[in-house]
Order: C-alpha cells, then sequence, then structure tokens
C-alpha cells in the first residue's frame, strides 16, 4: 500500500496500461478465481469493470483515477459506507479482505470491489417513492453528522466555481469569439453567488454529494445508493435537489415529500433552500470544466462528442444566463411555510 501521504498513483501509470489481464490479474490477487468474463460499465471518471467468478456472482471491480483522491480520502469514502452499512441503511459498501482491508493495489493502480448489486432506477414521479427517498437520506444525513471528513473535500464556490471559471479561460476549448461572454458571465455569476452564499447558519457535513437518480437503484421496494466517490463535505440540500424536476409548484410538491420523509429522521434547515440554485449554478459551472479537464482522456471524445463545439459553448453560456436569473428568483418555499 502506498504511502498515506501520497496520491495513489502516478503519471507513469495512465488508464491505458490497465488491460484486461491487469484486471483479472487484479482481481485473482485478492483470492478471487475469475471465469476470463470481463465487462466493461459505464463509467468514466474512473474504469469499471463487471468480472465474472468461478461458481459465484460476479463481482464489480472499480479502479480510481491515478491522482484524483489520496489513499486517505478513498479510506474515508470507504469508512462511510461501513458506517451507513451498519445501522442497516442500504448502501452498496466493497469488499473487505480478512485483515479489514477495502483499499487494494495493484501494477500502481489502487481498487475496490463491491458485490454486483441488481435494481432499476427510482420512479420519481411517485410521491410515496419520494417519501421513502426522503427517509434514507435523512438517515444518511444522521450518520453523516456524527463526525466529520479530516482529508475529503468540501462543495465551495472555490473549487466548483472560480476553479472551474479560471480553469475553461486558460484552457483553448473556449472558441475565441466567446470567451469574452464567457468571462463577463462568468465573474457575474461569482459575484452573485458571493453575495448569496451564507457564512453562518448552515451546517456542513458529510454528505453524498452526486445523489442523482442515476447513482439510486431501486430494489425490493427501498432505495439502494450507489457511487460514494463524490462524497464530500457540503450542506445537506446538495443531497436533495437533483431529485427535483418540473415547475416550480411541481418542485416544491416533490419537496414537500421529500421532506416529510427526511424529517422523521433527521431535521431540516429550511435555510438550506437558498442554496439550491447556488448550488445548481456551481454544478453546471464544474461540469464542463470536468468534461475539459478531461479531454485528453480517449473515453471522453468517444463518451462526449458534442463537448468542445461551439454550439455547446453556446448552449453552455445560454444556460448560465439562465442560472443568473435564476439566482435573482426567490427559493422555494414549502407550502406550510
Amino acid at each position: 500500500m502506498h504511502n498515506e501521504t501520497q496520491e495513489i498513483a502516478t503519471k507513469n501509470h495512465p488508464y491505458d496500461t490497465l488491460t484486461p489481464d491487469c484486471v483479472l490479474d487484479a482481481v485473482e490477487s485478492l483470492g478471487f478465481l475469475s471465469d476470463g468474463r470481463i465487462f466493461p460499465l459505464n463509467s468514466y471518471e474512473n474504469r469499471v469493470y463487471q468480472v465474472g467468478i468461478e461458481e459465484q456472482s460476479p463481482v464489480i471491480v472499480k479502479f480510481y483515477r491515478p491522482e484524483r483522491w489520496t489513499t486517505n480520502q478513498i479510506k474515508e469514502e470507504h469508512q462511510f459506507l461501513f458506517e451507513l452499512k451498519e445501522l442497516e441503511i442500504p448502501v452498496v459498501c466493497p469488499w473487505q479482505n480478512a485483515d479489514g482491508q477495502s483499499l487494494h493495489t495493484h501494477n500502481h493502480f489502487a481498487f475496490a470491489v463491491f458485490p454486483r448489486q441488481g435494481g432499476h432506477a427510482p420512479e420519481l414521479d411517485n410521491m410515496d417513492n419520494l417519501v421513502i427517498l426522503g427517509r434514507m437520506l435523512g438517515r444518511i444525513h444522521q450518520v453523516g453528522r456524527v463526525k466529520a471528513f479530516s482529508h475529503r473535500p468540501s462543495i465551495d464556490i472555490a473549487s466548483f466555481g472560480q476553479a472551474s471559471y479560471q480553469y475553461l479561460l486558460n484552457s483553448d476549448l473556449l472558441p475565441y469569439e466567446l470567451k469574452t461572454a464567457y468571462e463577463t458571465l462568468g465573474r457575474d455569476l461569482l459575484e452573485t453567488l458571493e453575495k448569496q452564499w451564507p457564512t453562518q447558519g448552515i451546517e456542513i457535513q458529510r454528505i453524498h454529494g452526486d445523489c442523482h437518480p442515476g447513482n439510486i437503484l431501486w430494489r425490493d421496494e427501498l432505495p439502494h445508493f450507489v457511487d460514494f466517490d463524490d462524497c464530500r463535505s457540503g450542506p445537506c440540500i446538495q443531497d436533495l435537489w437533483m431529485l427535483l424536476s418540473g415547475d416550480r409548484h411541481q418542485q416544491i410538491q416533490q419537496l414537500d415529500e421529500i421532506l416529510s420523509g427526511y424529517e422523521e429522521f433527521s431535521s431540516f434547515n429550511l435555510a438550506e433552500l437558498k442554496l439550491i440554485e447556488p448550488l445548481r449554478t456551481l454544478r453546471i459551472m464544474h461540469y464542463s470544466a470536468w468534461l475539459a479537464r478531461r479531454w485528453t482522456d480517449p473515453a471522453f471524445p468517444k463518451a462526449f462528442p458534442w463537448f468542445n463545439t461551439a454550439r455547446y459553448w453556446s448552449e453552455h453560456i445560454l444556460e448560465l444566463r439562465e442560472q443568473l436569473a435564476a439566482l435573482q428568483e426567490p427559493p422555494l418555499a414549502l407550502f406550510s411555510n
């Protein structure tokens, strides 16, 4: 295992050395006997494979992107999952060996093995499902506030907004004719976010961080939360707002149902509702910068062929203009308030 203070891999070990033989060797180094079947799954930040195991169910093997997270940061992700599982909260935890280790290395790649989890996307137009989701998120956040992350970063304007803005401005991906528009609009957005971001009264704690419907598998009438790869410190509303859709009235209805279940297990600070549009804005800015940062990874041009086109950047700027307008609107408020 690597030294705790160094990052998990080096630039000498990009993903192009992660061959099928390397994947099989990594799995079998843990004592599994593979049947040789490998099926790549949709994952771009990391590399994830379903690997067949002799006379057993297949396993899911996740190879962490080199230099993204440190050893300590990955271990904090795993520890959070183990705490949730201990309380029978439906999450998918990594496999542990006889020594209790869940993070492993092979050929300088850090990887973890997970059980294969079946399920389907949640039906968010079902109000009963929203109540159930609220209950589970309330339980997750109840555990999340027991202690703080020591190594995982926070969701904030500096990393998601300012860093993303500067990266794109300094890159050669923005079309020349749109650069000024992006520069001025981005500056206005960041200034507005700084004014609206609360400096007190909002609790920052351990959260899932990327709780969109694609990271929830519905099975046995319960949501199973997967992929805590982006777990961070942040406000609880971050794990709720991505479940909302439709117009303002519909979102209020959905939020009301989610919170009715949520507050059975955890109190919710209504002051966090004013963070929905700022957090949405930060996610949009961060997503574009993420694609730009990963554009040299061969998997990204194949998966996102529409990125790095003039049309994409025009639509991105339009979306940011809409967000600037949304930031001027009053925040969502529950019917009962």
